[in-house]
């Protein structure tokens, strides 16, 4: 006799699927103090500020694993495709995201950059198990509009926004493509690991400390190391590592792996919103109108695309 799942199972199915949804949601707003703690902390040069993060991620993983009783080190033992995915995700995002501040102008690359949300959701569709719905792909729109509308509203020149292309950022705008390519690329096959049992979240403070490493050998190699001046300098630097270069990773990964990671993608515009705001409330940006039209559109389309999450079973 075949024994079907009952109403209830599936139930208590979909409210797992939410919490952890909802804890990935946590490492969005992690994100968000991102622009405003690396702005405190811009005395510092890029791959030093991802070094120092890093390493400060791969003790808070590791503090989180130890205080359950489990052994840090053990996680060190992975498949090497994991290892080549974790890696390179983490390393690699970082990498070709600040090749591209530098060869690009940043207003264009960031735009560029943000379009990994979008591209988690139509990656997600490729997933076993996964369909995409009319109100996955709209939300996700709606937040680039926003997200173009938001990252451009600086812009100078003739074009709508400011942005234009010219052939000589062509490297730079390629770099960016990358790092949105490799971060949504990364996310969607951590959660097929997840979908068969591999590499489990402990598993990214091991990848964290090798992130750190190959981010240390590129500062040595590109920059002068420059330590900050001020308590508030050192605070953001610390904070960074603890939060949104820390314990973000952690949550986006149980997220991804266990929750929505349409609704994810989708609600992932909001952090260059949230950004903003911070950015403004603190000073540390001029206030613009298009910000509440960006929030409209990021809001509205977050809250589409994560239908599901919403809607009453």
């Amino acid at each position: 006799m075949t024994v079907s799942a009952t109403p209830s199972s599936a139930m208590a199915d979909r409210r797992s699927v939410n919490r952890a949804t909802l804890v990935g949601f946590t490492a969005i707003l992690l994100w968000a103090t991102l622009a405003p703690l690396a702005t405190l902390a811009s005395m510092v040069p890029p791959f030093q500020l991802v070094a120092t993060s890093f390493f400060l991620a791969f003790l808070v993983g590791s503090g989180w694993t130890a205080s359950r009783g489990d052994n840090p080190l053990r996680y060190f033992r992975q498949p090497v495709a994991a290892w080549a995915l974790g890696v390179g995700g983490l390393f690699g995002f970082h990498f070709l995201y600040f090749m591209a501040l530098q060869a690009a102008p940043p207003v264009e690359a960031n735009l560029i950059n943000y379009l990994w949300p979008l591209l988690i959701v139509l990656f997600s569709a490729l997933l076993p198990g996964e369909r995409l719905r009319s109100w996955h792909v709209g939300g996700a729109l709606a937040g680039l509009a926003g997200t173009v509308l938001l990252i451009a509203r600086g812009g100078t020149g003739n074009s709508v926004g400011g942005f234009s292309i010219d052939p000589a950022h062509l490297p730079g705008y390629a770099a960016a493509l990358g790092s949105a390519v490799t971060w949504a690329g990364y996310s969607v096959l951590r959660r097929r690991l997840g979908q068969i049992g591999e590499a489990p979240t402990d598993a990214v403070s091991a990848f964290c400390l090798v992130t750190a490493i190959l981010s240390l050998l590129c500062h040595l190699a590109l920059e002068r190391t420059v330590w900050p001046e001020t308590a508030a300098g050192w605070g953001a630097m610390l904070l960074l590592g603890l939060g949104p270069v820390g314990a973000a990773f952690f949550v986006w990964d149980y997220g991804v792996r266990h929750g929505d990671i349409r609704a994810l993608g989708a609600l992932s515009y909001l952090a260059p919103l949230l950004s903003t705001l911070l950015l403004v409330l603190f000073g540390l940006a001029p206030n613009s109108g298009i910000i509440w039209v960006s929030c409209a559109l990021i809001a509205g389309g977050s809250l589409l695309a994560s239908k599901d999450l919403l809607r009453r079973r």
